[in-house]
């Protein structure tokens, strides 16, 4: 295990972000702004698998501005509170270019800013899917809608967010959303629910009524810290909230969270257009934290992290693929590292894993300092071709994953998808234990979705869709004769385990069925509450026949009845 102490502080330089870190001061012109951030979100409003990489910087003060959010986009305040960055006007996820419908409002962000909306009726709009957030957000006496109510309702769907550690005044509208989380949000009235809607240590959480009502309600968040975030105070650093344990409410509205301030030249600053894995992991190796400024990174090995407490922080959806078959970051099992906001995307050798977190001997106990994970994406295909074996592989024990989506691409560029073409056999696999999750989306592998073999696992909100594409029953049938791979598959020797609220989808190219979309072993210790299979389009005659273990009614479409939803 590394030991060695942090690089000695040094006087301050003026900070480069590089090209795709645009950074703003309320004494500049507004319409100096506007005219920076338009020609952006013109370019990246549609650029769903475009190489372009942005984040926005707001110093302390007010604004007045409407600042749209598109792909690969973050948007970033940079006070000690949101209320230290107000933006009157709009910050927003709309989905006008495809006139409502935001299925594939992927790769955005926003953090520890306030927002006064005065556009479109004061309404707040946040229309998005998986690979999103809002986070630190205070939305001052609006409403914030999760779809884009501007279109009609069979147009304006969207599907699955994450809001943690925000405030909204009014009341949040979730009509078409289909599945959502919210953590430690105070929530003042929410309004709507279609599957999976789950509430974990939320203040002001609507009561709990399933099936009648698609809600999971959760008081108190088990164990959590919050992201650590970028503050501006005549110089820039990095804040780290301190881990708490039985929470409601946020960190910063009432008692704020004690924080750990790290000063910005203990971190390496790196840019897509010059580093390599070689540089940063001459960084990582002398102790210093990191920043992944805006780019696509590939490497040549793996990006290596052995220091206890490292902070590696990824602004405008920083994202890593390795090209010659490794794992894009291998993190040793030490204490207290954060990593945050990157997307993995699998390289064109195959990988065994792109993230592993501890090794396979990982046996230490991290609960007083556990490492957490916040707004990570595995991608496979899609923009690139690309091939793993298993995305994350969780090895340590108490590890905290917060808004995690792992994806197999089942759409994409040309060449980029395809059963024989984007190979992967699992999504996460977690031998760690005592592993907690709060929203884990894991969609499209070809064998199970999520496989759990440590003991003391907790997972709230569950979302998933199987495969699309398997080309018939023969190529997806388990060694056991089982048809198909369960999308949430927790391991026989496992003796204790909690999850709730999970939906699990299917929509087959091709006549298929599964029998199982959870299995698990039984036993006193083993807890799924509220779960949810759904068919949702595909081959007359395809099915989910069980939610777990043989239990559950079927969902199918037999070409004559649809049998569309089913919940214990």
């Amino acid at each position: 295990m590394a030991t060695s102490a942090r690089p000695t502080p040094t006087a301050s330089t003026p900070v480069d972000f590089g090209p795709n870190v645009h950074i703003f001061d309320p004494s500049m012109p507004m319409a100096q702004i506007m005219s920076t951030i338009a020609p952006i979100f013109h370019s990246q409003d549609t650029s769903q698998f475009g190489p372009g990489r942005h984040a926005y910087l707001f110093k302390p003060g007010s604004y007045n501005l409407n600042v749209d959010v598109g792909y690969y986009m973050t948007v970033h305040g940079l006070g000690h509170s949101p209320d230290d960055v107000t933006v009157t006007g709009s910050v927003q996820s709309l989905a006008t270019s495809t006139q409502g419908l935001a299925l594939n409002s992927f790769w955005r962000g926003v953090e520890n800013l306030s927002v006064v909306p005065t556009t479109n009726g004061d309404i707040s709009g946040w229309a998005v899917s998986q690979a999103t957030f809002l986070r630190r957000v205070h939305v001052i006496r609006g409403q914030l809608f999760l779809f884009d109510w501007r279109y009609p309702s069979d147009r304006n769907y969207s599907s699955g967010g994450f809001i943690a550690d925000s405030l909204v005044d009014n009341q949040i509208v979730s009509g078409s959303q289909q599945q959502f989380l919210t953590r430690n949000t105070t929530l003042t009235n929410w309004i709507g629910g279609v599957w999976n809607m789950v509430f974990v240590g939320d203040d002001q959480a609507p009561s709990e009524s399933w099936p009648d009502q698609p809600f999971t309600v959760i008081p108190k968040t088990p164990c959590i810290r919050e992201k650590p975030y970028l503050i501006f105070e005549n110089d820039y650093a990095v804040r780290v909230p301190s881990l708490k344990r039985e929470s409601q409410g946020t960190s910063w509205s009432n008692m704020p969270d004690s924080v750990t301030t790290i000063p910005i030249n203990q971190f390496y600053i790196a840019k897509a257009g010059t580093d390599t894995a070689d540089s940063i992991n001459n960084a990582l190796h002398h102790g210093h934290h990191l920043i992944l400024t805006p780019g696509v990174y590939h490497l040549s090995r793996s990006l290596e992290v052995k220091h206890p407490n490292t902070v590696i922080l990824g602004l405008g959806m920083a994202t890593l693929v390795p090209d010659n078959g490794t794992p894009a970051m291998a993190i040793d099992d030490v204490d207290g590292v954060s990593v945050c906001g990157i997307i993995f995307d699998a390289g064109p050798v195959r990988s065994s894993q792109l993230l592993t977190v501890g090794g396979v001997d990982s046996t230490a106990d991290h609960s007083a300092n556990p490492t957490a994970l916040f707004d990570l994406s595995c991608r496979v295909g899609g923009a690139t071709p690309g091939s793993t074996i298993n995305c994350f592989t969780i090895n340590s024990n108490n590890v905290i994953l917060d808004n995690i989506w792992i994806w197999r691409a089942d759409h994409g560029n040309s060449g980029t998808v395809g059963w024989t073409v984007n190979t992967a056999e699992n999504g996460l696999t977690v031998q760690g234990q005592n592993v907690v999750a709060y929203g884990l989306f894991v969609e499209h592998f070809q064998n199970f979705q999520t496989v759990w073999n440590g003991n003391g696992g907790q997972v709230y909100m569950y979302q998933s869709e199987i495969p699309y594409d398997p080309p018939d029953q023969a190529s997806w049938q388990q060694p056991t004769g089982n048809k198909g791979y369960a999308s949430y598959k927790v391991g026989d020797q496992v003796s204790s385990h909690a999850a709730k609220g999970l939906g699990i989808y299917c929509n087959f190219d091709n006549q298929v069925e599964l029998d199982n979309a959870i299995e698990t072993p039984t036993g006193p210790g083993i807890q799924l509450n509220h779960m949810v299979t759904q068919w949702l389009n595909g081959k007359p005659f395809s099915a989910i026949n069980h939610i777990i273990n043989g239990t559950g009614d079927r969902v199918y479409d037999n070409g004559r009845n649809l049998n569309a939803k089913s919940s214990i």
